[in-house]
């Protein structure tokens, strides 16, 4: 593995995750006109027409092509940046060792003859399980007080065994996957009044993720 140096120039966050929150802000867009051609012909509609004819198509469309959309936006990110991404992955693996070396310590002294009706994770799995975890504590923080999820960041990255960026990038992850659940969702709800409101319902998630993935906390 190519050592990096300390000292390397990298880029702020909403530089690095550039192409990522672009392509948010075009889901964010897609939405609202996705969600316009279900409200519009009802909108235009004389007052005594009852029946309307409207289009949920654009809808569904989003639904299967938001994920790989900033997928690919994700991939451009990277390749811009890729001696941002060496850096980054060089410090994730010395934080997941940190995590796995405290989830094997833990193993020692927990009492022998334990058992637990299911397998616990082991100590690698575990490490990955915190990360989300952290990541899913931050989001939820982030969408009420972003100063108190901050801290929150600030916290976990002085402990050793995460950095405050791979933190924001498992929050960024959990609002993303929120956003694009919704979206899912919207494009199989059962009328077009609902699905119109569930596509704009993800809007909340994917801001969220701009705002995750542009904060810079270092």
């Amino acid at each position: 593995m190519t050592a990096i140096p300390a000292s390397l120039d990298l880029p702020v966050r909403r530089r690095r995750h550039a192409r990522l929150i672009a392509a948010l802000t075009t889901t964010v867009g897609a939405c609202a006109s996705a969600a316009q051609a279900l409200y519009q012909p009802v909108a235009d509609a004389p007052p005594g027409q009852e029946a309307v004819v409207v289009d949920p198509l654009p809808v569904v469309y989003l639904g299967h092509t938001a994920a790989p959309l900033l997928e690919a936006a994700r991939a451009e990110d990277e390749a811009r940046w890729p001696a941002a991404v060496a850096r980054e992955r060089e410090q994730s693996e010395r934080t997941s060792a940190a995590r796995v070396a405290l989830a094997r310590a833990q193993e020692i002294v927990e009492e022998p003859g334990s058992s637990w009706p299911v397998p616990l994770p082991t100590a690698e799995q575990g490490a990955v399980i915190d990360l989300a975890g952290a990541g899913d504590e931050v989001a939820e923080l982030w969408r009420g007080d972003p100063a108190k999820a901050a801290v929150l960041v600030r916290e976990l990255a002085a402990c050793g065994e995460f950095t405050a960026a791979e933190v924001l990038d498992a929050a960024v992850d959990v609002a993303i996957g929120a956003g694009l659940l919704a979206l899912n969702e919207a494009g199989t709800a059962p009328d077009p009044s609902m699905m119109a409101e569930q596509c704009l319902g993800a809007v909340p998630y994917l801001v969220l993720a701009v705002a995750l993935a542009s904060a810079d906390l270092d």
